[in-house]
């Protein structure tokens, strides 16, 4: 029990990376001597020190005999760009390591472990493993499948729908839906929507969470034939280095040197049944560091990136409000499957208020 509550206490601290680590996972430590926390950290970022670091550092370096708790496997490889946390724990003579689940580095995975058991330190694996790994899921997934972790987010009437049948969307659900959006998109690596909505709604799809500090994400459009403005918001000046633009062989030449010289990054991928396959776009956005990308897209493409087996986390929103009509758009468009055995369990749902809307969360398959 004792264990475990050392254990939270480090799940907590790494929560606190949510957002700014990525592509590395979110890693908290705690060091305790005679029942007292005498150094605690977590990790902060890319080439920042790592948590057990940051721990070591607060403790003074008097951790002699001393038990880490932690969230994640010590890392133990030297090709980055900070030295690898198994020696410090080494060289300080830390007595015990308590770990709450294997790094999924293949690099790293149980060898970091072996290295603090060659050198006689205690290991314990294995305490609050499933918290642990829903916190790094989507690194487990980007390390473990090569793919980036994906969520699909959609705003939604108490009928699934996503707007009118005219096209109006805005407002459906309330202002702290909205601003709880925001703050996702600040702790996500990509945003993703497609050509449709970019010409009905002309979004931005920065963070605005108030903090001037805020992470902005990625903004992806898929667009087959490269039909987006080149005045849309996305477009913007001050954010223009993070835009891409996923396209087919379909697109002219001339139109992607277009974007190309207003600073836009043009990726051309596979195509299915004329569209942009989504799958391939995972890949290259993989290739490209991109850890988790978030769907924020119209019914096609949401239909699209469930029928394609790209979505692993879905995030609905739902207003409290009905909307009606067979012609209103529906949060998942597409060809409806003839027999609901075709339809895609959602598994582990959780559901929360936000403000005075619902937020469901799950995911369509197993979680890691």
């Amino acid at each position: 029990m004792t264990d475990e509550i050392y254990m939270r206490q480090a799940l907590r601290l790494a929560a606190r990376g949510r957002g700014k680590t990525s592509p590395n996972p979110m890693v908290g430590a705690v060091i305790v001597r005679r029942g007292r926390i005498i150094g605690q950290g977590y990790h902060q970022g890319p080439g920042m020190p790592h948590a057990e670091v940051v721990a070591l550092k607060a403790a003074g370096g008097k951790v002699s005999g001393a038990t880490l708790y932690t969230n994640l496997e010590p890392c133990c490889h030297i090709d980055k760009k900070t030295p690898p946390c198994t020696r410090a724990l080494i060289q300080h003579k830390i007595r015990k390591v308590v770990v709450a689940m294997r790094d999924p580095n293949r690099r790293v995975c149980g060898r970091g472990l072996r290295e603090l058991k060659n050198a006689g330190i205690l290991l314990q694996e294995g305490i609050l493993q499933h918290e642990a790994s829903r916190l790094n899921e989507a690194y487990i997934k980007y390390m473990t499948q090569e793919r980036p972790f994906v969520i699909l987010k959609a705003a939604q009437s108490l009928d699934g729908k996503i707007a009118t049948a005219g096209g109006e969307s805005r407002w459906i659900t309330s202002e702290p839906a909205r601003a709880y959006t925001h703050r996702l998109r600040a702790e996500v690596d990509a945003v993703m929507i497609g050509v449709g909505t970019l010409l009905r709604d002309n979004p931005r799809l920065t963070a605005r969470t108030g903090v001037k500090t805020a992470r902005q994400p990625l903004r992806i459009v898929v667009d087959s034939t490269l039909r987006i403005p080149l005045d849309a918001q996305v477009m913007q000046q001050s954010l223009r280095e993070k835009i891409v633009v996923a396209t087919t062989s379909q697109a002219s030449q001339a139109r992607i040197r277009e974007l190309e010289d207003r600073g836009v990054r043009v990726l051309v991928v596979k195509e299915r049944q004329g569209h942009v396959d989504l799958s391939d776009l995972m890949r290259v956005l993989w290739e490209m560091g991109v850890m988790i990308v978030m769907i924020e897209g119209g019914s096609e493409l949401n239909a699209s990136a469930i029928r394609q087996g790209i979505v692993d986390k879905v995030l609905f929103l739902i207003a409290p409000r009905i909307i009606g009509g067979q012609d209103a758009k529906g949060s998942i468009g597409g060809i409806s499957p003839r027999h609901l055995s075709a339809a895609i369990p959602i598994r582990d749902l959780r559901i929360r208020r936000i403000g005075p809307d619902l937020l469901m969360e799950g995911y369509t398959a197993s979680p890691h």
